[in-house]
Formats: structure tokens, sequence, C-alpha cells
């Protein structure tokens, strides 16, 4: 039994989580590359099957080859089980295995469970997880049916279903996989749409939904029904997401609102759309409606800012999370202004809370600048510094937005976009707690000295 095993081999949760997505990355390389799983019939440099089905897996959407072209439907459904995976946690389909079965889940299971939804306790977790599992599969449902609408005129019944269905988990699960290479060009991604409403708005709300956290879904839909108050950081999570959409659509009109490449021809309404698609896409979906290398300097910086920022906390997306990114400024507010505490809606938060938040945004900054660093000095001349850095960033948030340079990358660069995007995923936290050993609290004082600091 699973449960069994990892006790006897003392693996913590998060140690759990780190193995588990590493070994999915490497069975899914092993099939994809495989001749079975290309249009050509032939095998796939094993180096690009890494960086491929680790993109999939950490919900990215960064590839070195395009899906629609170079993939067949095998390979195709091999990177969306792979999202579907990714999206919602290995551990969940555990679960879900365990209860078809209806094997009981140990403590051990629920405690990696815990882990990977970022829950407070571990009560409840598995009724949790049949919520999650039913909302998931009916929302893609609802919306695979909505967007196969659109498809199945232009394609046939069944390659449109198909095309609704694949693009509805790569939406629901923030991973920017498109396979519309054969019909509208590679790399094209939903240019092709950037005029249909219905498709960019089913696109944008599933990216919204899976990007917000299953623990803020399911307590909205619990308010729903009993009329209890918000968590705090349900409040938190909402109003950071609400802030950042709406900052974000009106800053690319603004950057983009003459940039004929972009949206200068459009009119008004499909100017709004598309500037409210681009502030959505980076909160680490990495669909793009119009061309990524098109737009103007700024904004490419306010990508790479959103594409850092990431999702919520215990959702399909990546990047340093809303409410770290939340707690982080409202602590330097509140440190500007002399207080000792930092409050959220009438209440503290925790210092130990506010460490963490600080942690992660300083580990987040750093794997980003060294690894744009190392690939730098790896690429040369070959391309430029802020494309390295869009790049890198885009893989830590598991966004999958590009410069349209992750096919050129020298092959070890592709290893370490690969290793950026599962630490990315998995949380760099989580993997240096996972490689720490565990000792004792040090209870020994040593006494205070001041530093001069600012």
């Amino acid at each position: 039994m699973k449960g069994n095993f990892v006790s006897k081999l003392k693996l913590s949760p998060v140690q759990v989580l780190s193995i588990g997505f590493a070994i999915i990355i490497v069975i899914g390389a092993s099939l994809l590359a495989l001749p079975i799983s290309t249009n050509d019939g032939v095998y796939t440099p094993y180096i690009d099957c890494i960086f491929n089905a680790t993109s999939a897996l950490c919900v990215t959407g960064l590839v070195t080859f395009d899906p629609g072209t170079h993939w067949n439907y095998f390979g195709r459904t091999v990177i969306m089980l792979l999202i579907q995976i990714g999206g919602l946690g290995f551990m969940t389909f555990s679960i879900l295995i365990s209860l078809v079965m209806g094997r009981r889940i140990t403590i051990s299971e629920r405690l990696v469970v815990q882990e990977a939804f970022n829950s407070l306790n571990i009560q409840g977790l598995v009724k949790m997880t049949k919520s999650v599992l039913k909302f998931t599969f009916g929302i893609e449902g609802i919306f695979a049916i909505i967007l196969s609408t659109q498809f199945i005129p232009k394609m046939g019944f069944f390659k449109g279903l198909y095309y609704g269905i694949f693009h509805s988990v790569s939406a629901f699960c923030n991973a920017g996989f498109d396979i519309f290479g054969l019909e509208y060009g590679s790399f094209k991604n939903l240019m092709s749409f950037n005029r249909n409403p219905v498709v960019l708005l089913c696109i944008a709300f599933l990216i919204i939904i899976g990007g917000i956290g299953f623990g803020v879904i399911l307590e909205l839909y619990a308010n729903k029904k009993s009329k209890k108050r918000l968590s705090i950081h349900a409040k938190l999570v909402i109003l950071t997401t609400a802030i950042l959409l709406i900052v974000g659509t009106i800053l690319f009109f603004i950057f983009e609102y003459n940039n004929k490449n972009t949206i200068g021809e459009m009119n008004i309404f499909y100017k709004i759309l598309n500037s409210f698609f681009a502030s959505v896409t980076p909160r680490t979906a990495g669909f793009s409606s119009v061309g990524t290398t098109d737009m103007v300097g700024s904004s490419k910086l306010l990508t790479i800012i959103l594409m850092f920022i990431g999702g919520s906390p215990g959702s399909t997306a990546g990047g340093v999370k809303t409410a770290t990114f939340a707690v982080a400024i409202v602590a330097i507010f509140h440190s500007i202004r002399g207080h000792e505490d930092t409050t959220l809606f009438k209440k503290t938060v925790p210092k130990d809370l506010i460490k963490k938040a600080f942690i992660v945004l300083l580990m987040g900054f750093f794997l980003v600048i060294i690894m744009t660093m190392i690939i730098n000095i790896i690429e040369g001349d070959k391309g430029t510094l802020p494309t390295y850095l869009y790049e890198v960033t885009s893989a830590f948030g598991t966004v999958g937005l590009s410069l349209d340079y992750s096919p050129k990358l020298h092959w070890l660069s592709k290893i370490l976009i690969s290793f950026t995007m599962y630490l990315g995923r998995v949380g760099p936290l989580t993997v240096a707690l996972a490689l720490g050993r565990t000792r004792e609290v040090d209870h020994i004082k040593y006494p205070e000295e001041k530093i001069l600091i600012g």
C-alpha cells in the first residue's frame, strides 16, 4: 500500500510531493519520446521530451515543439493527462483511485494532500478532494462544450469536441498549451481568435477560476448556502486577484493602444477584450491572443511582474502567489507607518506568516535572477538579457508565455528551464524543505546586536 510504503521510507509530505512530480515527469517524457506520439512517427530527443513533459505536468506551457504540429492525438492526450494531473496534483488522483478501489485513505496520504492543497488542517480533506474533483470535471465539461461550439463548425464534430476538451483542461489548469498549429500555423496560440469573444472569455474565465484556489472556490460555494462570512484568506485572494486584473487591463490598454502589431487597429471593444485577456493570462496560464514579441517594452515588463506574482495558493497556478505578494505589501505599508502589527480586515497577521511570505518572495526573486544569469552565460549573444528574464520568469511562474525563444535554447538551458518549471510548480520552499534535514529547534538564545539598515 502506498501509505505504508511512504511510512516505511519515512518520507515527509513535501518529499512525497517533490519525488512524485519528478517520477511522473520521467514517465510522461518516456511516452512522448516514442514514435507513436508524433505526427511523423519518429523518436523525439529525450531532452525535449523532458522539457515538454515538465512544462505539461507543471502546467507551464513553454514548448520546444509546436504541440499542434509535432504531436499526434496520442501525444496530445499524454500532454492533456499530464496537464490534468499537474493542475490537480497527483495526490488528488491517488485519492480518486483509492476511492474507486474502496481503499482506506491513510494518515500519511492525508498529510500529503494537506501539503498539496496548502490546507491549514487535516480534517475534511477527503471530502474536500471529492468536491474538488466534481467541481473540476464539471467546469471543464461545461466549458469544453461551449468551446466546441466554436470549433465544430470548422473542424467537424469529433475533432472540434476533442479540441474543446483539450483547451478547457489546458485553461482551467492554467497550462496554456494549444493544439491549433495545423489549422492556424505553428506557435500562433489564440491569435486567430482575438476577435472571438466566446473563446477568449471562456478561456479567461477558466484561467481565473483555476487560478483562484480550490479552497476559496469551495468556501464561496459554502458561503452561498450557509451565509457564513468569508475567511480572511478568501477575502485577500479575491481582492488581490481583482486589483491585479483591473490594473493589468488598464495598463495593457494604455501601453498597447496605438501598437498596430497588437491591438492598435482593433475597435474599442476588442481593444478592451484583448487587454483584459493579456492581464488574465500572465496569471500563470500562458495563452496569448496577440503576439508577445510584438508588445512594447512596458507591456513585456508588466507581464514579467504579473508572471512572477502568479495565481493563488492551493490553485492550479504557480508564481509566488497573490496572498504572499499581498501580505508582504501590507506588511511593508504597516511598517512604514510605524505599526508594530500587520492587520488585514481588522485581524492581526501572525509574524511567522509574514516571515514566510518574505522568504517565498526572496527565494523566488533569487531563483529567477540566478537562473537568468546562468542562461545568459550559456546562450551568449544569441538572445538578449530581457528575453532570458522573460523566459525564466515564465518558467518559474508556470505561465508559458514566451518571446519565441524556447525552441532555440541550448540543451543545457532547456534542463535549467525545466528545473525552474519544476521548482515553480512544486514551490521552491517545498523543495528546500524536502532537501533539508529535520532537526530539533535550537533553544539557545544569543545576545542581540544592532545592525544599521537603510
